[in-house]
């Protein structure tokens, strides 16, 4: 970083964690922006005095790069780059009594429902009538809708309840106004999100009510392309597959974290599910939408995970061949749970376990997208990249699964949809050229 320019009164606003936390920055944003501040989003520049650092404080490695951002930027301040730091999100929620004593650079900690208090340093009043406005930070063309905060489950290995409180879901017609303000600006995918989606309603309208909202942001006028993410495999509604497969809006393409298969750590990860449930719904998955893309995350290195247990995981991930896989390692979390148990596994054997699992997925990957070889997707534009346009089909969401690689010569707008014929593939990407 280098000495900042004289420009004042400029917030940069640095997001850290999941995709929730990234709609979080959108709407501060949004708030700032509407009471006249000056606000950029990871600005790489040097013409900002203010830093908001919106911290994740799920897993150690989280917590880890949350510090030493929040240090980074305490030695700006330090140094006089910048005048003021300000803290907020998951971790400051967690453990802002012991920020405050270790790290006395930053202005001001914030919890994850204290938007009106940071706001106030800044002598802006929270606008109620701004909810869904927001300052996006991703392409234009995609946004999430975060569709309900916190959650529920008592899953041992989680902390998640402890930063964002008890399942609140919102309206279906506040989502579909905030849908109607991003298709406004151009957004032409919406990604709906939240800790546990397929819960969505149970709160407000005594009832699951995700294909309802489905249909309502369906008639949105501007939006092609609706993803779903984050479905708790438990008490599955299974309506929602009907609605995958009949509602050309729907992407085919599902996020369920699974997490494991043992029925022995899926009891102690208290997640109200079985090995032969999970089987059985994945199956009933890929019946009724044959065509589905499946993600799912998994957890290895839980304390009482034995070798035996992660053998059943490996040969679980074997047997189901998910088009897309993610893995954690097992933090050890005080108040959660499973803190009870002794945290016996070593990182290292974590590690060998979670890259044991990612290395066999890379090859179920490889061998899922050679099959891609030939056929011919719509292919939504993201960027652009060493000269080649860079898109996803519907089977791919941002940054986490796969890319298409379009070679042509043609000029292609970013957010355009485009027909592209597969013509080579790896594990992570595929090449295409376009069908004219």
């Amino acid at each position: 970083m280098q000495t900042k320019s004289t420009k004042k009164h400029k917030v940069n606003v640095i997001t850290l964690g999941c995709s929730k936390n990234t709609v979080d920055s959108e709407v501060m944003m949004g708030q700032l922006s509407y009471g006249g501040i000056d606000v950029v989003h990871e600005s790489q520049k040097d013409d900002f005095d203010v830093v908001i650092i919106n911290t994740c404080g799920f897993i150690d490695k989280a917590k880890e790069e949350s510090i030493n951002t929040i240090l980074q930027f305490a030695e700006a301040k330090n140094k006089g780059w910048i005048e003021k730091l300000y803290v907020t999100g998951c971790l400051s929620q967690r453990y802002k009594e012991n920020l405050e004593e270790e790290i006395k650079e930053v202005d001001g900690y914030f919890g994850t429902m204290d938007l009106p208090l940071l706001l106030n340093r800044f002598e802006v009043d929270y606008k109620k009538e701004l909810i869904g406005e927001r300052v996006l930070s991703m392409d234009t063309h995609s946004a999430y809708l975060k569709i309900s905060e916190g959650c529920n489950r008592k899953c041992t290995f989680c902390a998640i309840p402890l930063m964002r409180g008890l399942h609140k879901s919102r309206t279906i017609e506040s989502l579909v106004e905030e849908t109607k303000n991003l298709a406004k600006k151009g957004v032409k995918e919406i990604i709906l999100i939240a800790q546990e989606l397929t819960y969505y309603g149970l709160d407000i309208y005594k009832r699951k009510a995700l294909v309802e909202l489905i249909q309502a942001l369906s008639k949105v006028q501007g939006v092609e392309w609706i993803r779903l993410h984050y479905a708790y495999p438990a008490q599955f509604p299974y309506e929602i597959l009907d609605e995958i497969r009949d509602n050309p809006k729907v992407c085919k393409y599902l996020d369920i974290p699974i997490q494991h298969v043992s029925d022995k750590v899926l009891k102690d990860m208290k997640r109200n599910t079985t090995k032969q449930y999970t089987v059985d719904l994945i199956h009933k998955i890929r019946e009724v939408v044959p065509n589905i893309a499946i993600r799912t995350t998994l957890l290895t290195g839980f304390p009482t995970e034995s070798q035996e247990d992660f053998q059943e995981l490996v040969d679980f991930i074997q047997e189901m061949k998910f088009d897309r896989l993610g893995v954690f390692t097992y933090s050890h979390e005080e108040n959660t749970g499973a803190y009870k148990y002794e945290d016996g596994i070593t990182e290292e054997e974590k590690n060998r376990r979670q890259q044991l699992l990612m290395e066999i997925q890379s090859d179920i990957s490889y061998e899922l997208n050679q099959v891609k070889i030939g056929q011919t997707y719509k292919v939504l534009i993201d960027k652009i990249e060493g000269g080649n346009y860079i898109g996803r089909s519907e089977f791919d969401s941002p940054e986490v699964d796969n890319e298409v690689i379009i070679h042509t010569e043609k000029h292609l707008r970013l957010g355009d949809f485009v027909q592209a014929k597969i013509i080579a593939a790896t594990e992570f990407d595929l090449e295409a050229e376009l069908v004219e």
